[in-house]
């Protein structure tokens, strides 16, 4: 959607968890020598400042990596000390800006790794082309990632991530989502998919998860970090949510650390973190 903006959301606590996730994804594909190609389908601008322009706004980033960098209240459990590393890193080196999920995944990639970035607004993909035009292992598409996957898809080493972060601003967005996830899974079956999605009081983000487990996807998780009371016609996000299809080996016991602490960090008193494995398997 042409109007909608990441940074006015740029660090909030669904970017906390969602790169996270990501970070520890990329972390555990980067367990096998092989090379492998992470595209990015609504990718922005690639990094934000945090107190000037749309992200000064509403500072949601207050409730969000500033609350995750504050809080003592329990250990860090490592996926958690490698995001604040980078973010931390990343920061230093580019007066303080906050890096989104291209940075997040230009920045990890190996020599034998690739990467594709798409993005729809002009204004974005122009400051997304620039900061990565001299990085020969990303493309930067100004292009419908979703479309773009039936061109990528499958990658010639066989291995891959597609991280899905749409706006979700139209309610078309999230049969958009799970038809590109079923696409995805038919050309490259091996394929690692995370979808991030918003927990709303609205009619269509409460039958995503159905919608998604419907597609029949053999491996599946499900984590959701809900932050806030969900009152009957509260139009604002009360949590988020990923649903990863093909989730790397051990991201289960990951998440198992580090949901509860982001609950604990980043949660009111009505705070939940649940992690769904296979579907079924409930722990919280």
């Amino acid at each position: 959607m042409l109007s909608y903006r990441h940074a006015f959301h740029a660090g909030n606590h669904a970017d906390v968890l969602k790169h996270i996730v990501l970070l520890e994804c990329l972390s555990l594909l980067k367990r096998k020598e092989k090379g492998f190609l992470a595209i990015d389908t609504h990718a922005g601008a690639g990094a934000y400042e945090l107190d000037a322009g749309y992200a000064a706004q509403n500072r949601e980033w207050d409730d969000g990596i500033a609350r995750v960098k504050a809080f003592s209240g329990l250990p860090r459990p490592p996926a958690v000390e490698a995001y604040l590393s980078f973010v931390s890193d990343y920061g230093r080196s580019n007066s303080g800006a906050y890096p989104g999920s291209p940075v997040l995944i230009a920045g990890s990639l190996r020599p034998q790794d690739r990467s594709v970035f798409c993005e729809l607004h002009p204004t974005d993909f122009a400051a997304l082309e620039a900061r990565f035009s001299g990085d020969r292992l990303v493309r930067a598409r100004r292009a419908d990632g979703f479309a773009e996957l039936k061109a990528l898809l499958p990658p010639p080493t066989r291995r891959g991530l597609v991280f899905m972060d749409p706006s979700f601003e139209l309610a078309e967005d999230y049969r958009k989502a799970a038809d590109a996830i079923s696409d995805a899974i038919k050309r490259f079956a091996g394929c690692v998919v995370v979808l991030w999605h918003p927990i709303l009081d609205r009619a269509e983000a409460r039958a995503l998860p159905e919608l998604l487990d419907g597609l029949g996807a053999e491996k599946t998780l499900r984590a959701e970090l809900r932050i806030a009371d969900s009152r009957p016609g509260e139009r604002g996000m009360t949590g988020s949510g990923l649903y990863i299809v093909n989730p790397p080996w051990t991201l289960s016991a990951s998440l198992r650390e580090t949901l509860p602490f982001l609950s604990q960090a980043l949660g009111s008193t009505a705070s939940e973190a649940t992690l769904l494995i296979d579907r079924d398997s409930p722990a919280t």
